[in-house]
């Protein structure tokens, strides 16, 4: 896994990082005993709470599985309280930049509701694999706006033009890959079970 190292980390990473401190300290386990339930690197986990380096969206889906929560709300939680109407400057943004992802909660979680909505950007060449759903049983639905994406779930690969829609229960491993020669954007609905 490839991080990226700052001098000074975005308030947004220094946020992200102290929540999962947050966590990890609420569940009463050790670094050690995190990196065991996750898959992730004990010093990885460390840089990571003290803003050294900002995580890619696998190392955040490994601890979104082990904490029950998707990585929206993970990152809402970061970002604070979300209103009812959201203008697309309050629209969060991350981005996983070792692995070319930019993603744009349009329509953050918020307490009640169990959709939301989350724009997806992959770089040419970006390939994601996610070993495991952070929710077993979310519902996705994904809709191509611009490019070609790939979605492999359960080992088969299902390829999207712009307009194209793919909808599944996550139950196992997936992998999002950019598939043409520009840049992906996507729609991805998610609905907690």
């Amino acid at each position: 896994m490839r991080h990226e190292q700052r001098d000074a980390p975005p308030d947004v990473d220094t946020r992200l990082g102290a929540r999962l401190a947050e966590l990890r300290a609420e569940h009463g386990w050790s670094l050690g005993e995190l990196a065991e339930r996750s898959g992730v690197s004990r010093s990885t986990l460390s840089r990571a709470e003290r803003a050294e380096i900002s995580p890619t969206a696998a190392v955040l889906n490994r601890l979104c599985a082990v904490f029950g929560r998707t990585m929206s709300q993970l990152l809402s939680e970061v970002e604070g309280e979300s209103a009812l109407l959201v203008r697309a400057a309050d629209q969060p943004v991350w981005e996983d930049r070792a692995s070319g992802f930019v993603r744009r909660s349009v329509s953050p979680p918020h307490a009640g509701l169990r959709g939301e909505l989350v724009e997806g950007r992959l770089a040419v060449g970006a390939d994601i694999a996610y070993d495991r759903p952070p929710v077993p049983g979310l519902e996705q639905h994904i809709w191509v706006l611009a490019g070609a994406l790939a979605v492999t779930v359960q080992d088969v690969e299902h390829r999207l033009a712009a307009g194209d829609t793919l909808r599944l229960r996550v139950w196992g491993p997936t992998r999002f890959r950019c598939a043409g020669e520009e840049a992906v954007r996507y729609v991805l609905a998610v609905v907690l079970p």
